[in-house]
């Protein structure tokens, strides 16, 4: 799938089947993940992986809709090292997604509202910050996947050279 088909056709899902990510293809979107710029080349990100169903289901206790968490065959939290900038977690955060959704497999960014508990499930020093956990696995179809995505038209979101302006006859 090129990069902007699996850009306009990503889905988020909070239904997950219980088949393992193989190896390669956690690998392959782990690597996504690392690419992903940041400022002045900082690389801030830092990823833990979760596997264990324990874990998983402790740190789904850490954030408020995070219950779906539980299902997933595994969870990728995305961590800020301290003076990380959140655009730069959000940057290796998208990679990993849309990476993952190229190899048809579904996923979910969920918020840890409660930073302290989540980051002593990770065992994550405390000047760090968990930016985003995403859950992720193949897409139980039980569930079905929206088909479209409604958005706004181009032409109420983007402005051309002042705010509210048009887009120029022609352009």
């Amino acid at each position: 799938m090129d990069a902007y088909r699996a850009i306009i056709t990503k889905r988020d899902t909070r239904h997950f089947l219980p088949d393992p990510i193989p190896p390669d293809v956690l690998t392959r979107i782990l690597q996504a993940g690392r690419m992903a710029g940041s400022s002045k080349n900082s690389q801030p990100v830092r990823m833990v992986v979760v596997q264990d169903p324990g874990r998983r289901a402790a740190l789904a206790a850490c954030g408020d809709y995070a219950e779906h968490l539980k299902s997933a065959p595994l969870a990728i939290a995305v961590v800020l090292l301290p003076g990380g900038g959140h655009f730069d977690a959000g940057r290796a955060a998208q990679n990993l997604m849309v990476a993952a959704w190229a190899d048809g497999i579904t996923s979910c960014p969920i918020a840890m509202h409660r930073q302290e508990c989540a980051r002593n499930v990770l065992g994550i020093p405390p000047e760090h910050t968990i930016a985003t956990v995403l859950a992720m696995g193949y897409p139980d179809l039980k569930h079905p996947l929206s088909q479209g995505r409604q958005r706004l038209p181009l032409d109420e979101l983007v402005s051309w050279e002042r705010w509210g302006a048009h887009r120029p006859e022609g352009g």
